[in-house]
């Protein structure tokens, strides 16, 4: 296996040969990203259906994956501060493992390292290992570039001696979700969860007239009834009413489980959003979506199926806002300016939802 000058991708070769029996799993968050190691987790059990797996999760994602059968979970919930070390701490005892996939690369999930015993501890290669990994682990998964971050983290997987299998996520849904979802949307549906998460300068929201417009269309002339998902902060009640306004359209904002939206997904016919957590739901339930990209790259983080859907304004904002191109910066460099999102017009959207409708309806492949 290639790797870089130093890189300790193997530190005993007799670990590596030992059967695997029991592995440990870190991702904390976001729910995009435990998206992603959730069909990791099913690639291993899909190979090793008799070892045991125990995943370090957020609380709020686990809310959404806590209940996947054959995974032990143990919740890091940031708000105890250093607690929540200590709570990890306690649950784990003193188990040790055969490896842990230290899929989460960040100074808070660096110091859980330390906590976990296991022979092998495995990250990420030195240039994707930010804020300082691999000073806490001993394996590093090969070096690549320009992987979606679902294939990024299929290289732990794939290290350990998994073989390739069909991706799947098989999210549970309990009935009383479906049933949720049935009851907010009888007819043929299209869910636009608008917003992304509101970080420091993240910047990849669309205009809400821009979605006004949209779901104008989307009502009147091709007969949908939309339904607008999203949390509880200020903005996303904001755009909530003011397009919940809108004849055709219901606002479901906060007024939903993350197991009751998911299960409002995979009914909807597609989903409109930006880079965001929905995104990757909708894709692991088998629903399609037009994704709204262009101050993050969606072949880093788009939807990991369909994504001829997706409407990629990455390269123009490279060029508009940092006088770069995709080959010149560093795979899935932000474009982080105010107004990336705004060179997406009403007419690439139109343009993917008609081309995602004809999919449906059986005019094209």
């Amino acid at each position: 296996m290639p790797t870089e000058a130093g890189d300790p991708t193997i530190i005993d070769k007799t670990l590596s040969d030992k059967p695997i029996n029991d592995i440990c799993v870190v991702r904390l968050s976001a729910i995009g990203d435990t998206c992603h190691a959730l069909a990791v987790v099913r690639r291993l059990q899909d190979n090793w259906p008799d070892a045991r797996i125990c995943w370090i999760i957020g609380r709020t994602e686990a809310g959404l994956l806590g209940d996947v059968a054959g995974v032990e979970f143990i919740i890091f919930d940031k708000r105890h501060g250093l607690g929540a070390y200590r709570d990890v701490t306690r649950k784990l005892g003193d188990r040790r493992f055969d490896v842990a996939l230290c899929m989460h690369a960040s100074l808070r999930a660096n110091w859980l390292y330390r906590q976990i015993r296991a022979d092998r501890k495995l990250g990420f290669d030195k240039t994707r290992a930010r804020d300082l990994q691999w000073l806490f682990t001993n394996e590093r998964v090969a070096a690549a570039r320009g992987e979606h971050a679902l294939d990024a983290m299929m290289g732990f997987a794939t290290h350990i001696g998994a073989e390739p299998t069909a991706v799947r996520w098989d999210i549970p849904l309990p009935a009383e979700a479906r049933a949720f979802a049935e009851q907010q949307s009888p007819d043929p549906s299209v869910v636009i969860s608008p917003l992304s998460s509101q970080r420091f300068r993240n910047y990849r929201n669309w205009p809400i007239e821009s979605f006004r417009q949209i779901c104008e269309r989307l009502t009147s002339e091709l007969g949908y009834r939309v339904l607008i998902t999203g949390g509880r902060t200020e903005i996303e009640q904001h755009y909530g009413e003011a397009l919940g306004d809108v004849p055709g359209v219901r606002s479901l904002v906060g007024k939903s489980t993350l197991k009751q939206l998911v299960a409002v997904l995979e009914r909807a016919e597609f989903v409109i959003c930006p880079d965001s957590g929905p995104a990757h739901m909708a894709t692991a339930v088998g629903t399609p979506v037009v994704g709204l990209y262009a101050s993050s790259n969606p072949e880093r983080t788009g939807p990991y199926h369909r994504r001829e859907f997706t409407v990629n304004r990455y390269p123009d904002a490279l060029a508009h806002f940092l006088d770069t191109s995709a080959d010149a910066v560093r795979f899935g460099t932000r474009v982080r300016h105010p107004e990336a999102m705004s060179l997406i017009t009403i007419d690439d959207v139109n343009g993917k939802i008609d081309a995602v409708v004809d999919h449906l309806r059986g005019k094209q492949p």
